[in-house]
């Protein structure tokens, strides 16, 4: 991710990206850029804004760094490990009101979400009522990070179904009741590579969610049932171009087809931190509220199994309490 967020700085005429940290740097300068393998380096330059797109165990350390160094920053999802660590960013955060911190749940600016999201939002289908969610991908390299839970801290969910949940947030609100089934198929597996969950909202608003490594093609698919229509989103527009081609369907009292076929949320999102900083204003998605929430979501899924939750020990509440 750290590629493509350096591909899309190089296209705003506002930014410019000065230096690197990366464990495995040589320290040598490349087309202008310098890099350093010490990150305590990294933020004694004379820097503005810290992207940060490292690994989950990484992520909350280098985001409180950057605060702490009197940065604004962006961080790609998740937030951290576990709530204990998205809690202490959070605490850094609120003592630094006028500081920035947005976190990178680019799915909400795709095309398809953003025209059912308007949509929904006219009425012209009534209220919603349920939503189902299915997010999936073939399997996953049993030699990455991603698999080792001390750097991960949870598996398909966490790393993928995470953006499906909050999507689900944006469209439906909070949910208050949360049942699961989580599960590894993987011999010995540390994470989970599936994660059912049914919820709801106090407003009766009702979610299934499906978290999959074992899917047999990369799979996106979003189903958002009104009062008088359906609004089915499938597939999207990624880095690896295996979930397009992207689309939307409406049916019922309003019957449309939409197709996408460019993806600048990765644009718009920068473009919004970047708004952000220049005018001093609030983040409209993306704030540390915000992740807190969907990271928050994430581990009321983890819990509500309880062997799932026992066996590993995990809380969706913070040990010190939510900031």
């Amino acid at each position: 991710m750290g590629r493509v967020r350096h591909r899309v700085v190089d296209t705003l005429a506002s930014l410019k990206l000065v230096a690197v940290y990366d464990p495995r740097a040589t320290g040598n300068s490349e087309n202008g850029l310098r890099f350093t393998s010490n990150l305590s380096e990294l933020l004694s330059l004379e820097l503005d804004a810290l992207i940060v797109c490292v690994p989950n165990n990484e992520a909350a350390r280098c985001v409180i760094a950057g605060l702490e160094s009197g940065l604004h920053v962006f961080c790609e999802k998740p937030p951290g490990r576990n709530m204990d660590e998205i809690a202490a960013v959070l605490r850094v955060a609120k003592s630094r009101p006028h500081q920035k911190l947005m976190y990178g749940f680019n799915h909400r600016r795709h095309g398809s979400v953003q025209k059912a999201l308007e949509i929904k939002n006219s009425g012209v289908l009534g209220n919603l009522l349920s939503l189902r969610g299915i997010y999936g991908k073939p399997g996953w390299d049993v030699e990455d990070w991603r698999t080792e839970r001390r750097l991960s801290g949870g598996g398909i969910l966490l790393d993928q179904g995470i953006h499906m949940v909050d999507l689900l947030r944006l469209f439906a609100g909070e949910f208050s009741q949360v049942q699961s089934h989580i599960f590894a198929t993987a011999k010995d597996a540390e994470v989970e590579d599936n994660a059912f969950a049914l919820m709801r909202t106090d407003a009766g608003i009702v979610a299934m969610l499906h978290s999959s490594a074992t899917e047999t093609r990369p799979r996106f698919h979003l189903e958002l049932n009104l009062e008088q229509g359906t609004l089915r989103l499938d597939g999207i527009l990624s880095e690896s171009g295996k979930y397009a081609p992207e689309s939307l369907v409406v049916s019922g009292a309003v019957n449309e087809e939409f197709v996408f076929t460019v993806d600048n949320s990765f644009t718009a999102e920068l473009c919004s931190f970047r708004d952000a900083v220049h005018n001093d204003s609030e983040l409209v998605w993306g704030g540390a509220e915000d992740a807190y929430k969907s990271m928050k979501l994430v581990y009321q899924i983890y819990c509500a199994d309880p062997s799932w939750r026992n066996r590993y020990g995990l809380s969706a509440d913070p040990l010190e309490g939510r900031p």
